[in-house]
């Protein structure tokens, strides 16, 4: 499994600036220590969230080389004659003293160029995700208003990883990969450098599969863990930069946006750039407040201990320091049964907070989308498929009060107008004080014998 870190000069850049900014001159003296992968299709974690690594980033016009449709699954040549060697080894001799984990063994490299890339993430995407998940994951998210109609969920998130990838770090061949299109090395490909190496020892110290797992059906969980892997790479990359560049060298670091990756991000569903950022910047607070209360990195490596199994936990500190659990939501065995003959339960998953905060705030226009999935307890969402087409997406959701409840269902007030002008048949409903049922139906017959065959009120 594979995990890309943003290219330099958005959000590696900006974590950066903003961890300087707040650590001054002072950096906590980490104490000895040493982080996993997930499918990139996972409903509720449609980015993969597994460990990735550095590289020099290409040029904007190199980002635009990647056409999902015709990319092959060509290797890349290996690293043989790196004149960068010296440089990376003193990175990887900085990053194993500050982050207190010593490889076991060395990292190799290659190198890829950024159609090397796309054909690298081709190949991944489609060895991980089966051709049906991604079938019916596009299909889900198309009946919950999160992609557009038009769009492929595959290109799209070739396209997504290609642009803004650095680099990656594959856990299966314990193999880095530097993207580079000139070969030079520059502050922003550095930073990344220390990014990648982190996963690499990470993997060799805790194991990432382990840590977060390989479940397709368990997406909340999986994007929790992968923020807790993202977060750490990304705290001990903005220390190293801190300590080991100059003013200089991270001004040229804040200033490397590529336009066109950046172009290339604000165009894509939220379903999608969302579940990607989110792992850097909300796994950066959880991590540095870990770092910060145990005075040193066994304060991170604790988490890796006993790591989060919601989204809700990595934003909410207390809930985390709890460790309050999900509530268990599923759909009934004889569910797809019960629709009658040719009914199958395609898909499965949990979208976690985070999610149903993009589904809020993205697909139905919710003011203070934030606020309106707090309190989130639990849910499950299924995609179910019957003859002639017939299909069904259900999301079915637990809170922690009934006020809770009642917000979230009030902030889905235009969600089934929204469903309806894309050609849905859709309803709301609330079968318990503390628990809201989203149907998305191909026709209006379908909504019916759904709402029948889960035992609620149409």
């Amino acid at each position: 499994m594979t995990t890309p870190l943003r290219r330099p000069g958005g959000l590696a850049a900006l974590v950066i600036a903003l961890l300087v900014a707040a650590c001054g001159s002072q950096t906590p003296t980490p104490s000895p220590s040493a982080a996993p992968t997930a499918s990139p299709v996972d409903v509720a974690s449609p980015a993969p969230s597994d460990s990735a690594a550095p590289g020099a980033s290409p040029s904007a016009e190199a980002a635009a080389d990647c056409d999902p449709a015709t990319a092959t699954t060509e290797s890349p040549a290996p690293d043989t004659d790196d004149p960068n060697a010296g440089l990376y080894a003193e990175i990887e001799a900085q990053v194993t003293q500050l982050r207190g984990i010593t490889a076991s063994k060395p990292v190799e490299r290659g190198v890829f160029d950024t159609p090397g890339l796309c054909a690298y993430i081709t190949s991944s995407f489609e060895k991980e995700n089966p051709a049906e998940l991604v079938r019916d994951t596009e299909a889900l998210y198309k009946a919950l208003a999160l992609m557009p109609q038009d769009e492929s969920l595959r290109d799209l998130y070739i396209e997504l990883l290609t642009s803004q990838v650095a680099g990656l770090y594959d856990d299966e061949t314990k193999k880095m990969y530097v993207v580079s299109s000139t070969g030079e090395i520059g502050p922003a490909e550095k930073i990344t450098y220390a990014h990648e190496y982190t996963h690499a020892l990470q993997d060799q110290r805790f194991t990432l599969r382990d840590v977060i797992g390989e479940a397709k059906d368990q997406g909340d969980r999986t994007l929790a863990r992968s923020t807790l892997v993202e977060g750490d790479a990304t705290l001990l990359m903005s220390l190293w930069a801190q300590q080991h560049m100059s003013p200089r060298e991270l001004a040229e670091a804040v200033k490397a946006a590529d336009p066109a990756s950046e172009a290339i991000l604000a165009r894509m569903p939220a379903i999608l750039k969302d579940a990607l950022l989110f792992p850097y910047t909300s796994g950066l607070t959880m991590s540095l407040a870990a770092l910060q209360q145990a005075g040193g990195y066994g304060g991170v490596d604790g988490l890796f201990a006993n790591p989060p199994d919601t989204t809700e936990q990595v934003i909410h500190p207390e809930k985390l320091a709890a460790r309050e659990p999900a509530v268990a939501v599923a759909f009934p065995d004889d569910f797809p049964t019960s629709l009658g003959d040719g009914w199958t339960l395609a898909l499965q998953d949990t979208l976690g907070e985070f999610q149903l905060r993009t589904l809020l705030g993205d697909a139905a226009g919710a003011a203070d989308a934030s606020t309106a999935a707090a309190g989130w307890g639990g849910d499950r969402v299924a995609w179910v498929t019957g003859p002639d087409g017939a299909n069904a997406a259900i999301l079915d959701t637990r809170w922690d009060t009934d006020a809770d409840a009642a917000e979230f269902a009030a902030a889905l007030d235009a969600y089934v107008a929204t469903l309806e002008t894309a050609g849905r048949s859709a309803a709301v409903l609330t079968p318990a004080a503390d628990r809201v049922v989203v149907i998305s139906a191909n026709d209006a017959d379908t909504l019916g014998k759904t709402g029948n065959a889960l035992g609620l009120a149409g």
